[in-house]
């Protein structure tokens, strides 16, 4: 049995390891002194953020460079204890946050790859590097009173969502040597994660991402007064472009550049929209978008009261410190997601809007965002648009299936970035016409790499006429795919919408989720005229709790196949989806107000194949949910059928009855008996 598993050996430890450090002449002393300062500036703002509790900072900070000249921060911590290298949890990664997605320092502070990876995230969320390796060592001594010791080597970076990837087993630290280096960071480049590890980190990443929006719009709504649910918008669009960079061209703003001065041209907001004149310059943005973002910002950042000094700060730096510290490690890894779509929803979660009006400006969850995408068969030669584009969830949903097909498909590096750019620059259109939710979609489509030069501030019944924005509008958007989710106080709830965008369209597919009453009377002539051009391919009853704390309309999802009129005897398949496997909360607390309870991917996925295949694909459904129907296409008003009741009684319905009623009709004769029995004594 090894002794002394209770009494730490960490100097010993840090003696073993330093001596490596020494003989591969990579003296950490004398790296530590000309270590870039960004680098602990990072670390100590995580320390501090962590009250201590985080444990130390690392104790070793290199920083490498490989042949191509690029640098790697190398960050190490040394636990003298046994098993205290790394704890994982049940998926096998690094178990540094709680189900309430809450750091869990007890193992940040105890675990010695644990501790590294944290403070990695650091580096990820504060500076401009990108990849950083952490490495843990810890150990003991065996019965012999020999050391044991154990090496942990991690990858973490914007790829793997800061969660990190284990890179292989070492018995030393020669793999840091000059001449081993380039070895190494070759082994760490081939790192690969599955498409279903992929998901699963950045589902967890979301939730962390919910929980940090509640927290600052709840600090922001309650501690910084003057400040309108517009101003918030663009306060968080503001301090975001301006932190986000562009490499080698220009540097991300820090919270140190803001000095809270009240000189004039030289005040907080000035120096944010210089930063922001800049990062949209080097973006080559159209100059009439560029003018008009820095225009709707400036409006907000340059007023005195936000720049006035209270305590030697501004509101302006205090806001934008609060923004950078919850949110900057989410944006930073780069997270395919509709970030400024949770963005939107839980700010406006604390404005008293009506119920109509809040019906109005409520954005589709991504779950469902993926699900219209799928039925809309989008694809890597898609050609995507939105009429009422919100925040850009939709097209921001389209985006990624579009670049993971095209993944897929493209084996050669070299075409796939030439087509990934392609499928962001003229692949996508949306059109919004609320200045503020515009704001919200352009700055999305920046933070997923810049498919924004075709998000277009207009009426797009209006004034839309079916072609690119800004310097291509005599051309043409050739649409194949259309996905909705409008406002349902427009006419017909909203299939004004569709009406237009598929009498665009040669050809392709849509997914609409709407006020399902659009298809029962509320829209009979739009919809009638729909029919013309477009064959209605399925209707499904979507959850009623679907946008529950926003909304309680019922909706439905309705397909189409455009380019070919729809005929009496084309079968829609009408799908009964109210039970879509979530159980939804509305507690403004909860560390989650979505819960798979009952094969809730499964069901979607079965969703999408019985549109696509039919009957065949039943599996957790039943034909009391799934029925292929007909509509009469002169009617408008007859979309949303369900699975006939089957009232014909069958002689094994009698027979049930007839045993169930003599089952009653026993027991209650037995109950009888042994009270007759009580009375009498018996």
């Amino acid at each position: 049995m090894a002794r002394n598993t209770n009494k730490s050996i960490e100097p010993i430890i840090a003696d073993i390891a330093n001596g490596w450090l020494k003989d591969y002449k990579l003296d950490y002393k004398l790296e530590q002194e000309s270590l870039n300062t960004e680098i602990d500036t990072a670390l100590n703002e995580y320390y501090s953020k962590s009250g201590g509790n985080g444990g130390n900072r690392p104790d070793v900070k290199l920083l490498l460079q490989d042949k191509n000249m690029n640098y790697y921060p190398i960050l190490i911590e040394y636990k003298g204890y046994k098993d205290k290298l790394v704890k994982l949890d049940s998926n096998g990664q690094v178990n540094n946050r709680s189900a309430k997605n809450e750091p869990i320092f007890n193992n940040i502070n105890s675990y010695a790859v644990n501790g590294a990876v944290h403070y990695a995230n650091a580096l990820l969320h504060y500076t401009s590097y990108t990849d950083i390796i952490s490495i843990g060592m810890t150990g003991y001594k065996d019965d012999s009173d020999k050391v044991q010791y154990s090496i942990g080597v991690y990858y973490v970076s914007k790829k793997n969502f800061g969660i990190g990837q284990k890179v292989d087993v070492y018995t030393d630290f020669s793999f840091l040597k000059k001449e081993n280096f380039d070895e190494f960071i070759e082994k760490v480049k081939n790192l690969q994660l599955s498409q279903e590890e992929i998901e699963k980190l950045k589902e967890k990443r979301e939730k962390e991402i919910e929980a940090s929006l509640v927290r600052l719009n709840n600090d922001i709504y309650q501690n910084e007064k003057g400040l309108s649910e517009s101003d918030r918008v663009y306060l968080v669009a503001a301090s975001i472009i301006a932190t986000i960079g562009v490499p080698g061209k220009v540097s991300p703003l820090e919270k140190a550049d803001l000095k809270s001065s009240i000189e004039e041209g030289n005040t907080d907001g000035d120096i944010i929209v210089r930063k922001i004149r800049a990062f949209l310059n080097e973006k080559n943005l159209p100059k009439e978008k560029k003018n008009f973002i820095i225009r709707t910002l400036q409006n907000t950042l340059t007023t005195e009261n936000i720049n006035k000094i209270d305590n030697g700060e501004s509101q302006l730096k205090r806001v934008f410190t609060k923004i950078v510290d919850d949110l900057g490690i989410y944006y930073k890894i780069g997270l395919s997601t509709d970030f400024t779509g949770k963005l939107f929803n839980e700010m406006y979660s604390w404005l008293g809007f009506s119920q109509d009006k809040l019906n109005d400006v409520v954005l589709t969850p991504a779950y469902v965002a993926n699900l219209l995408v799928k039925l809309a068969r989008v694809d890597k030669d898609s050609y995507v648009w939105d009429f009422a584009t919100g925040s850009a969830g939709l097209l921001v949903a389209a985006m990624n299936e579009m670049l993971i097909d095209a993944k897929n498909k493209i084996k050669s590096p070299e075409r796939l970035a030439i087509k990934s750019a392609e499928i962001k620059a003229n692949q996508l259109l949306g059109l919004e016409i609320l200045p503020s939710i515009y704001m919200l979609a352009i700055l999305n489509m920046i933070l997923m790499g810049d498919g924004s030069s075709n998000i277009l501030n207009k009426d797009s019944i209006k004034d839309f006429n079916g072609n690119y924005g800004f310097e291509n509008t005599d051309k043409k958007f050739p649409a194949t795919a259309f996905v909705l989710n409008p406002p349902y106080s427009s006419a017909g709830n909203g299939m004004i919408f569709v009406e237009k965008a598929l009498s665009m369209m040669d050809k392709g597919y849509a997914a609409i989720i709407i006020q399902n009453s659009a298809g029962s009377g509320k829209a009979i002539s739009y919809n009638k005229n729909i029919l013309k051009h477009s064959t209605l391919l399925a209707s499904i009853k979507m959850p009623i709790d679907l946008f529950i704390g926003k909304s309680s309309v019922q909706t439905n999802i309705y397909v189409f196949r455009v380019g070919e009129a729809h005929q009496n005897d084309d079968i829609v398949k009408f799908i009964d989806f109210s039970n879509d496997g979530y159980t939804r909360t509305n507690r403004k607390k909860a560390s989650n107000n979505l819960r798979d309870t009952d094969n809730a991917k499964e069901r979607y996925q079965e969703v999408i194949d019985l549109v696509r295949f039919g009957k065949s694909k039943l599996n957790i459904f039943t034909e009391k949910e799934y029925y292929e129907g007909k509509i009469d296409v002169e009617n408008g008003a007859d979309w949303n059928q369900s699975a006939p009741i089957d009232i014909k009684p069958r002689l094994e319905d009698f027979k049930k009855t007839i045993s169930d009623y003599l089952v009653w009709e026993v027991s209650g004769l037995l109950r009888h008996e042994k009270e007759d029995n009580n009375r009498l004594g018996k």
